[in-house]
């Protein structure tokens, strides 16, 4: 079947490599300006929201110097209905800095407000804020309540006391929230076409100032977490999705005056939306760019895979070979690269041949103790049965090895393992087959050797594990059992089963003993 050729590989992987290189070049452009202006959007933001804080903070504490200037000449007005009228329609008009006016005495009743058509005089107020003036008597910004007209109002007030330093009463400017008024001038005209806006909100989680939704004035936000953060004094910025889903870029700033919080945000769609039209306009004008750089390509690969083309034809005709070294020692290497590649290939092939070999035998071997293990143990008995050998059966256990791990560790455990390797080792013959199936059972076969060899070999090897001070563990012994399997028998199962019941048993009665196996 046809097959791609070099070139064609070269010019493929070429020509990728140039249009992945661009696009992640693009990719990574605009990401690095894409964070860029997101870090500069929300800096700029808080930057903001501070600024108007500090301005915000500047004008409440003016108009409250403003209060508290004329407290001090209202206090001997208290009874003159006329005089305090004056005063509140002056401090109403000359500052403009309140809807409304009221002057209250200490029982609570307006002696005088302004404007005129309030008709709050001689009324007992009764609204949360007035209450609040009236027990605190001192200077206080209230938190957004209904008035006695109904309308949603912040109300700053300073207390009158004469001087004999006894209460009189208070007089408090009323912002009216839901109406023009002076805040809204200072923090709530920001709104834009691009969907950024700022407003205020109070201790209570209550929008005070809302530009692009009037109605939500008065609403209680929960759950947004730079309002949260600005309600607990922080200045900072973060990436946030506000009540309608939509992804903004925050920053927020507290009023340090009133507990209230100021948040400036914009959308991340609108401060994203020029870079992504700078990408498009940035691919359009290197697609030219990017078709030459492909025919450069295209010409430079047929240059350089020419020679490799005409040696890969030579190739094709030649015979079959034997064996892959074989093979690759014959291939012609008359210039530099092929002689270096065809001699590492020959020396990869040496060395892969070793390791192979090196494989096979760490295949049948328990890396612990360095005995078989139960996929050599089962390879070599197939090779004694089809020799039609007889052979004796030691299994062997060690006695209590659960307790040697739970009290020492399995540290300690797998260096009793190594030990007990060891000592088979010691004291075994070099045709006898030691293993180790699992565990911490054992396994040793002796080709030639009846059960009542078997027996002394093992008792030998018991006493030596017996006497045997093991690192840490100290003393450890083990059961054993033994049962023969006869030359020309092939039911090894059976005769392994025999061995594990004598073993079993030597357990049984006491443990540290070699039981022999019943004939059968």
């Amino acid at each position: 079947m046809p097959r791609l050729d070099l070139r064609k590989l070269i010019l493929g992987l070429a020509l990728l490599s140039l249009v992945l290189g661009l696009g992640s070049a693009l990719y990574s452009a605009h990401r690095v300006q894409e964070d860029l202006l997101i870090r500069n959007t929300l800096e700029a933001n808080r930057t903001y929201a501070a600024k108007l804080a500090d301005t915000a903070d500047t004008f409440i504490a003016t108009i409250e110097r403003r209060l508290a200037y004329a407290s001090r000449s209202l206090a001997e007005l208290m009874g003159e209905p006329a005089a305090l009228q004056a005063q509140a329609r002056r401090l109403q008009q000359d500052t403009n800095s309140f809807n409304a006016v009221v002057i209250v005495d200490a029982r609570g009743v307006v002696q005088a407000s302004y404007p005129d058509s309030l008709a709050l005089n001689g009324e007992q107020l009764r609204s949360e804020g007035d209450g609040q003036s009236l027990q605190r008597r001192e200077p206080f910004v209230s938190a957004p309540y209904r008035s006695a007209r109904g309308r949603l109002v912040v109300s700053l007030s300073q207390p009158i006391v004469d001087g004999q330093g006894r209460y009189r009463g208070y007089v408090a400017g009323a912002i009216y929230l839901q109406e023009p008024n002076i805040l809204q001038n200072i923090l709530g005209l920001h709104y834009y076409q691009d969907g950024s806006y700022l407003y205020v909100v109070e201790g209570q989680h209550r929008l005070i100032i809302y530009h692009p939704e009037l109605e939500r004035i008065g609403e209680m936000v929960l759950g947004n977490p730079a309002i949260e953060a600005v309600i607990a004094g922080q200045t900072g910025s973060m990436r946030m999705v506000n009540s309608k889903g939509v992804d903004m870029l925050a920053g927020y700033a507290p009023l340090r005056r009133t507990g209230w919080g100021v948040v400036a945000q914009r959308p991340v769609h609108a401060t994203l939306t020029e870079l992504d039209l700078l990408l498009r306009s940035t691919v359009l004008r290197t697609l030219p760019l990017l078709l030459a750089s492909m025919l450069i390509v295209w010409a430079l690969t047929r240059v350089i895979c020419r020679p490799l083309w005409q040696l890969a034809r030579q190739a094709r005709h030649m015979d079959g070979m034997g064996t892959a070294y074989a093979a690759i020692e014959k291939l012609p290497a008359w210039y530099f690269e092929a002689f270096e590649l065809k001699r590492s290939l020959l020396a990869g092939l040496s060395v892969l041949d070793n390791k192979i070999d090196r494989l096979n035998r760490d295949a049948l071997t328990d890396p612990l103790t360095g005995l078989h293990n139960r996929r050599g143990m089962d390879a070599a008995l197939d090779t004694w049965l089809e020799d039609g050998r007889g052979f004796a059966i030691v299994a062997l256990d060690i006695d209590h090895f659960k307790h040697v791990n739970d009290v020492f560790g399995h540290d300690v455990g797998d260096s009793v393992l190594r030990e007990m390797g060891a000592l088979m080792r010691e004291h075994a013959r070099p045709t006898d087959l030691l293993c180790r199936p699992g565990g911490e059972e054992f396994s040793i076969f002796m080709p030639g050797t009846s059960a009542a060899g078997a027996r002394e070999a093992a008792e030998r090897l018991r006493r030596a594990i017996a006497d045997h001070a093991f690192a840490v563990a100290g003393t450890v012994t083990v059961s054993l059992g033994v049962a023969e399997l006869e030359a020309g028998d092939h039911d090894l199962e059976r005769a392994l089963k025999r061995a594990d019941r004598a073993l079993y048993q030597a357990k049984k009665d006491g443990r540290n003993r070699t039981m022999v196996a019943e004939p059968g």
